[in-house]
């Protein structure tokens, strides 16, 4: 199936270049943008927290002062997620009992975007403490993907990539520890970058019962946890890359015809649905048809069954912050060590294999967008080839990039139907540790081969 498409609104660079040639106002893109809210929102649901006001009065100011050349998205309105501070704007991460918890301050993502031009609309919807594949909580209701009402956007950047899928934004950050940003876009059939840990600041993004506490300051980055952009295309998300990186990003020089290339469509931990098995190898069968020499195995690949047991560890121990699992243990700060021990280990061991090989291609996820259900995905089960397995495992792909800490990026690659819905899918291109621009670019020239 070819993949589908929701929208040909025009992406941030696009809509940052008509309003500096004089097309359209600031005011303007953003009424345009409001409208579609006000017009699409009602059945998505994508916008948990809706700044218009300050919206307007921002790009009221923008127009006057007219166009800055340092700004490369000027008068660009766009979102983020729920989770992340907006000075004024309440952050309670899904729970009721926190809704009193508004701050004083920008997180540094949003201080940097707003620098860079762009006007913020609100904050879109995610799930209950960031820790689920769908987008509801008691707070904010739930967000259904735009390709199927009946079915989950992801999580826990659902609410995001729903937004700019279906048009009313043109991007967006979010976050990502067990593929919050990969698994929406992989489902909305949008583009997704997982940057490098440690790559773009985390400051502002932080639980609302931590950051309520008077003098709380967040000291460093949660362990796997990044932030990272969702859009409708490459050039966007290596420019929203940019602009977030806390580090000088230098040009990259990618051709994809001369890289050396793994794929891997098998992992011991998480089989795949045919739905996404199909897809990804007609994927790879038409970029090799174009003379790319990819790889289907290799004794580099690090021990993918402990990977993922140790992800799973050392996941759920960040973010319980030590507290007792469900067995009653309690971490030992030796256990956490010992965690840090085998990551470092893990990601010499992926930087031995990027030593033979540019990138590695994956699945983002076993299935594609699964039906709305009351229950966590992680809780129950998902539907993979007609058989129920436990949805724990589905964090294995997603756990590729997270534990090592390397980036990912996620494009398009079309589309297939799973329990009766036709839905998008999705490719991840993984890379070595800061290589984030040199993944976008590689994305980008696999969507140019795949789709033109």
């Amino acid at each position: 199936m070819a993949y589908p498409r929701l929208t040909d609104k025009p992406g941030a660079i696009e809509t940052a270049a008509l309003i500096r040639k004089g097309e359209i106002s600031v005011v303007e893109a953003v009424d345009a943008a409001i409208t579609r809210f006000e017009q699409l929102d009602a059945d998505i649901n994508a916008l948990a927290v809706p700044d218009f006001e300050r919206a307007v009065e921002t790009a009221r100011a923008m127009d006057q002062r007219g166009p800055v050349a340092e700004q490369p998205l000027f008068g660009v309105p766009m979102t983020v997620k729920e989770s992340f501070d907006v000075a004024g704007l309440p952050s309670c991460w899904g729970h009721e009992r926190l809704t009193d918890y508004v701050p004083s301050r920008d997180a540094e993502l949003v201080r940097r975007l707003k620098a860079a031009g762009a006007v913020i609309l609100g904050k879109t919807n995610v799930p209950v403490d960031l820790t689920d594949w769908q987008s509801a909580n008691p707070v904010y209701g739930r967000t259904c993907n735009p390709h199927d009402l009946a079915c989950s956007p992801g999580g826990s950047s659902g609410g995001g990539a729903a937004a700019v899928a279906s048009g009313m934004v043109a991007c967006e950050y979010g976050s990502d520890i067990g593929g919050s940003v990969r698994v929406p876009a992989h489902f909305c059939g949008i583009w997704g970058h997982k940057t490098t840990w440690g790559l773009v600041s985390k400051a502002g993004h932080d639980h609302p019962q931590m950051a309520r506490r008077e003098g709380f300051v967040a000291a460093h980055d949660g362990a796997l946890s990044i932030a990272g952009p969702l859009a409708r295309n490459a050039a966007d998300l290596a420019l929203l890359t940019r602009i977030a990186a806390q580090y000088p990003m230098g040009a990259s020089q990618v051709r994809l015809s001369e890289c050396r290339i793994l794929a891997l469509g098998e992992h011991p931990a998480s089989p795949i649905d045919a739905s996404v098995a199909e897809p990804f190898k007609a994927a790879l069968v038409t970029l090799e048809a174009q003379g790319i020499a990819i790889d289907r195995s290799s004794e580099l690949v690090p021990d993918l069954p402990k990977q993922h047991a140790d992800y799973l560890r050392m996941l759920n121990t960040a973010m319980a912050r030590g507290a007792p699992s469900p067995s009653g243990k309690r971490a030992s700060a030796s256990d956490w060590f010992d965690l840090l021990d085998a990551q470092a280990t893990n990601l010499h061991r992926w930087m031995r294999l990027f030593d033979t090989y540019d990138f590695v291609l994956a699945p983002p996820a076993p299935i594609l967008a699964m039906p709305h259900r009351d229950n966590a995905v992680f809780e129950g089960t998902i539907e993979v080839n007609g058989q129920e397995l436990p949805g724990g495992g589905a964090l294995a792909w997603s756990g590729l990039a997270t534990f090592p800490g390397l980036p990912s990026t996620v494009l398009p690659i079309g589309a297939a139907t799973y329990q009766g819905a036709e839905l998008p899918c999705g490719m991840q291109v993984i890379g070595a540790r800061m290589g984030d621009l040199d993944c976008i670019a590689a994305a980008e020239q696999i969507g140019i081969v795949l789709h033109g």
